[in-house]
């Protein structure tokens, strides 16, 4: 019954962690900025995107976490 529901969050969390990734706005030129001026890469976050960003890490940790608990074997 754990094991299911464990599952179900671990994929819950999965797709909402590509939902998070895809809402992120673009840091980037992708290769043709890395001949550009660097001023335009250390631009400081908004608020939104800095929440955005902590919701993403919290995200990732929980999928990572759940990845670990239900592949070790630990609730069998």
């Amino acid at each position: 019954m754990i094991i299911s529901i464990l599952s179900w969050a671990w994929v819950a969390s999965g797709l909402i962690l590509i939902l998070l990734i895809l809402l992120h706005s673009p840091k980037g030129d992708g290769m043709g900025g890395l001949a550009a001026s660097g001023s335009s890469m250390f631009t400081s976050a908004s608020s939104a995107e800095a929440s955005l960003n902590r919701a993403t890490w919290t995200i990732l940790a929980i999928f990572l976490s759940l990845a670990v608990i239900l592949s070790a074997g630990w609730l069998n």
